[in-house]
């Protein structure tokens, strides 16, 4: 459907009135620079050098600077070191941005107040597939060693392909000719948590190792540059988890289950980079560049899960048996703060989870350039992304079924930090502790655990022509160019009963099996019975049940999409008086063919479909900036963006099973019809720089949302459907399902201060000392439910600050970091990947390092040291029930971190 001509001409209308920047975002060409409007003056004989941290804060602010769009930029200090040990830390501290931690680790970044689904992230200026079960990237697929520099554009513009409507982060490798000098850099560090070895097997110690070269050969005509990097790095963390809030005594609320773990992670990761270049003659360059990840993140989870409030028959007079609360003490709000349950069955929960992804990228560019001013370009592509998760749950209690088994009496208290336990049993003893189904979770099925495994494929081909004519005059050039992108991505789940082997309800775990007890003492609950499941089903003592319920099969997905883009820009060049004025005003023609394949139930089997649909986007653009004399410049841009919808919304089936907690059948399905979000998008910014070394930015931005995509609520009769596993009978078939749909949208608008600062320009004494950072107030009045008032929509934070005081000067480098993020809507990953939004709190995380860099001339020139210190104030992770203060839903502590390291350039 083609976008509102109303609309149309409003932006072309609206772009002739404002101010803004543009350039040519892809792999094959380097940004467009636009000449400085003053000279800086040095010394003829003096050679003024500058490395490290302040190198790469110089390095940001020259592209922040000559860019035409309004973009944060992060510059490695050298080959092989960008400011942070992961890419999500270092774009987490540029103004506007902020992450979303996940097992202790940013692998997800949020641009202006939105999701993380919302921005696009592309490698070398290409669209990559991704990890998850979206578009969105997960930025520990990626070595921070490879990359030399991150661009984060915040507008739009013509020639900029696969962006994203909050945001587009485009990750660089380095281009050995364009680097034009060998380099050989190898690097090392040792990692350490400070919360230990919580479980069995698990380690508190890792390493990373890195090698980078880069050479020309053959008069500069060839470039070479390849680089390999292997991470082997543990976390840990102790989470505190509540199935939520029961409603009690009339019109209180007490904790409705617990089901917390500890965890610890091991990550390992595999990355290799290379990239050719061939120059044959001065106006042509051929480049070939690949990428590969191969990524291992390998869980253990154990806890005890708790029945409380939510467990079945709570408080019922007529069945005494049941989880009885009593001594029940609340506050002000009606909040339980304490007490006692009876009668409580645990669950003893060994679990595994083990994510392996391989990450493939591939590209080829060739480049002309000509000394008539005529330029073209050809670009190819391929990524694809095959990943494998394997979910694992076992289960161990103190007989077969409810009410069988030994019962526990439960002392609680509830406060900010969770809730704190004070049980009877010991959890620990094998004689006790037996691996059965302690509450009938399988119903009549011999259940003593579940396995999942979710085998998802991603694959992207890109092919790209662009041709330019430089111009004379008010006009520099025009560009015109053709886009085509063909993306495949699927799920496909297989699902299985754990059982004991031979039939038994029940059995003591066998002493070889028997690990370290697992110390619960953070929740009061002390030592746990350990095992690993996985060794349990490789020897035999488990066995795998296939899952014949025909909702398995209704899970899987595949989404294909066809995107063919069509452009044309003009490039600006244009004295005005004493200023200068650049930028460019362009247009995006998208036509987008998208078709997803599933099952659907009908009469009580499932039948295969395809459903989809097409449609086209019209995208003017356009951006300028008027450079004024001392060094001032002011930006405005406005544009029309789009985001297509999430890959795993536009499933055409239905995935559905019942609820434990609710006690109904519940489903969530997708829609091959949605349309993109659509926006018309508007920024201004003032700036002031003091020349390569530092600026000051006020940035305003406004986002009038045409239509958004929001998930509803509706009624459903599953009659139609197979009964889901674990169903009891007599269940009604009326359940609820909630699928997404297109929908109103509203606005969102902000502004952004940003600095960067060296001391040393204002205050002689102070030389070396330097800030940078920045800060950020957004609004939103987006109302994701219809006839709602407007809500927060996740990644959302009203205020997000960020800043770094570092010195460095005579080989020597120390700096502090701080980030800031108001409350927030976050995502996190439930059973079978399925996507839970909570409320988070906000929370502060203090990072610190120090080097030492040997100087030229000495005996170790070359020689780099650090120390780092990540979240060192141990800041927790934390989600509420909003109707309560003290109602904590998720509270995850991942400790503290230590670093150390070095790295020798030849």
């Amino acid at each position: 459907m083609l976008a509102g001509t109303a609309s149309v001409r409003a932006l072309i209308a609206a772009g002739a009135l404002v101010a803004a920047t543009a350039t040519a975002a892809s792999a094959q060409t380097a940004p467009d620079a636009a000449p400085p409007t003053q000279a800086e003056p040095v010394a003829e004989d003096t050679e003024i050098v500058v490395t490290g941290f302040r190198a790469s804060l110089e390095s940001a602010v020259a592209a922040k600077k000559n860019l035409n769009q309004v973009v944060e930029s992060i510059s490695a200090e050298d080959i092989g070191k960008l400011p942070d040990a992961s890419i999500a830390e270092s774009i987490a501290r540029l103004p506007g941005l902020t992450s979303q931690r996940v097992s202790g680790r940013s692998n997800s970044i949020s641009i202006r107040g939105f999701a993380p689904d919302f921005s696009t992230t592309l490698l070398n200026g290409r669209e990559q597939t991704s990890t998850g079960d979206n578009r969105a990237v997960e930025y520990d697929q990626y070595p921070a060693e490879i990359m030399s520099q991150v661009l984060v554009y915040k507008t739009g513009q013509a020639t900029l392909i696969g962006q994203g409507l909050s945001g587009t982060v485009d990750l660089r490798t380095v281009r050995p000719l364009d680097y034009g000098r060998r380099a050989i850099v190898l690097g090392g560090r040792g990692t350490y948590a400070d919360l230990g070895k919580l479980n069995a097997g698990s380690t508190d110690k890792g390493y990373r190792v890195s090698g980078t070269y880069i050479d020309q050969f053959a008069d500069d005509t060839i470039g070479v540059a390849l680089s390999a990097n292997y991470l082997d790095e543990p976390y840990q963390i102790q989470e505190f988890n509540a199935w939520g809030y029961a409603g009690v005594n009339g019109n209180q609320a007490v904790i409705g289950g617990s089901k917390s773990y500890v965890t610890s992670t091991q990550l390992k990761r595999l990355g290799l980079s290379g990239t050719l270049q061939y120059r044959p003659d001065p106006n042509l360059t051929v480049t070939v560049d690949g990428f590969f990840s191969d990524f291992n993140d390998d869980q253990t989870k154990r806890g005890i899960e708790l029945p409380l409030g939510f467990g079945d028959g709570f408080n019922d007079p007529a069945r005494p048996e049941t989880v009885r609360l009593t001594g029940a003490t609340a506050n002000g709000d009606g909040f339980v703060t304490g007490g006692t349950f009876n009668n409580v069955e645990g669950v003893v929960r060994n679990d595994s989870f083990e994510r392996k992804a391989k990450l493939y990228s591939f590209g080829y560019n060739m480049a002309w350039r000509g000394d008539d001013g005529w330029n073209a370009t050809f670009d190819a592509s391929y990524s694809k992304t095959d990943r494998e998760e394997v979910i694992l749950e076992s289960y161990a209690g103190t007989g077969y079924g409810a009410n069988v088994g030994a019962k526990d009496t439960i002392a609680f208290t509830s406060g900010e930090n969770g809730t704190r336990f004070t049980p009877t049993l010991d959890y620990s003893d094998p004689n006790l502790i037996l691996l059965t189904d302690p509450l009938g979770w399988g119903g009549s099925n011999l259940q003593a655990g579940y396995f999942n495994d979710r085998i998802v494929k991603d694959r992207i081909a890109q092919y790209r022509f662009e041709v330019e004519k430089e111009l004379d005059g008010f006009l520099g050039a025009v560009k015109a160019g053709m886009n085509y992108t063909d993306r495949d991505k699927s799920l496909t789940p297989d699902e299985a009963l754990l059982a004991l082997s031979g039939g038994l309800r029940q059995l003591r775990i066998p002493d070889q099996y028997v690990k370290e007890p697992t110390s619960l003492g953070y929740l009061g609950l002390g030592p746990m019975l350990s095992y690993d499941p996985r060794e349990l089903l490789a020897d035999g003592v488990f066995t795998l049940i296939p899952n014949t319920s025909l909702d398995v099969p209704a899970k899987a997905f595949r989404v294909a999409e066809d995107v063919m883009t069509m452009y044309v820009q003009a490039d600006i060049d244009q004295e005005v008086g004493a200023a200068l004025l650049t930028g460019n005003i362009g247009v995006q023609a998208i036509a987008t063919e998208q078709k997803s394949s599933g099952l659907v139930a009908s009469a009580g089997t499932l039948q295969p479909v395809t459903r989809g649909t097409d449609y086209w986007d019209v995208l003017p653009s356009i951006n300028l900036s008027l450079r004024l004399p001392g060094d001032f410049v002011i930006r405005a841009a406005a544009a029309r963006q789009v985001q297509r919808p999430r890959l795993d919304d536009m499933r055409v089936a239905l995935a559905y099973g019942y609820n434990l907690t609710n006690r109904v059948i519940e489903g969530s399905g997708g829609n091959p019809y949605l349309r993109p979000i659509r926006s018309n998008s508007y920024d201004l910014t003032f700036e002031k720089y003091f020349g390569r070394a530092g600026y000051l930015a006020a940035q305003f931005f406004y986002k009038d949302l045409k239509s958004f995509v929001y998930n509803q609520q509706i009624a459903f009769d599953f009659s139609a459907y197979p009964t889901p596993t674990g169903t009891p009978p007599g269940t009604t078939t009326d359940g609820f399902a909630n699928v997404p749909i297109n929908g109103e949208g509203g606005n969102i608008y902000g502004v952004e201060l940003a600095t960067t600062l060296p001391l040393g320009t204002i205050v002689s004494f102070l030389d070396g000392f330097g800030v940078t950072g920045g800060g950020s107030w957004t609004k939103t009045q987006i109302q994701p439910t219809p006839g709602a008032p407007a809500e927060d929509i996740p990644g959302y934070s009203k205020w997000v600050l960020n800043g770094t005081a570092f010195f460095e000067k005579w080989g020597f480098s120390a700096r502090g970091s701080a980030r800031y993020r108001s409350t927030f809507i976050g995502e996190l990953s439930g059973f079978a990947g399925n996507r839970q939004r909570r409320r988070a709190l906000d929370e502060t995380i203090i990072d610190a390092q120090i080097g030492y860099e040997f100087q030229k001339g000495t005996a170790l020139q070359g020689l780099s040291l650090f120390v780092q210190g990540q979240n060192l104030t141990d800041e927790r992770f934390a989600t509420v029930d909003p109707r309560y203060d003290l109602a904590v839903i998720d509270y995850q502590s991942y400790g503290r971190r230590y670093l150390a390291g070095a790295s020798i350039r030849f």
